[in-house]
């Protein structure tokens, strides 16, 4: 008897069009928020939303298309540097994104959520120091892929 095949964290969130109502739940937030929308000055365009959908299906294990159409890691890190990005802004983005995965009704067990919210501290903290001048930014590394963590998903 084989082992029962564990889905990927973009499975069991219901795949790529899960992960672009998240995505379109949170730069509605973004747009209307005070510390945030000043980086997208006149609104977060569909290309931009397109893009960042992307990249959430490739790391949450979905199709790789960021690095293969966007440019992989390097891009993403090209889009933050320099941006200056505050810790009270990296905390808004955690919260807003937080809020959106309400709004996208994505799942709300305790193993999904804390999956994706680790995720969202680690990367909002990589962005925060790599939109800085700091010597120490990573240029290349691969597009991450995250994973259960240490909470894979409950079955009864």
């Amino acid at each position: 008897m084989g082992e029962e095949q564990v889905p990927t964290l973009f499975e069991w969130a219901g795949g790529a069009e899960a992960f672009r109502r998240l995505i379109d739940a949170f730069y509605d937030r973004v747009e209307r928020d005070d510390l945030l929308s000043p980086f997208f000055p006149g609104g977060v365009r569909e290309a931009h939303r397109a893009h960042v959908t992307a990249w959430w299906v490739e790391v949450f294990g979905g199709h790789a298309s960021y690095t293969e159409e966007h440019g992989g890691y390097d891009a993403m890190l090209a889009h933050h540097r320099g941006l200056g990005i505050t810790p009270e802004q990296r905390f808004r983005f955690a919260s807003l994104m937080s809020l959106a995965a309400d709004d996208a009704g994505l799942p709300e067990d305790p193993e999904w959520r804390a999956a994706f919210v680790g995720y969202v501290e680690w990367g909002t903290r990589l962005a925060l120091h790599n939109s800085s001048d700091a010597e120490d930014i990573v240029d290349h590394a691969p597009v991450p892929r995250w994973g259960w963590g240490v909470a894979p998903p409950y079955r009864p």
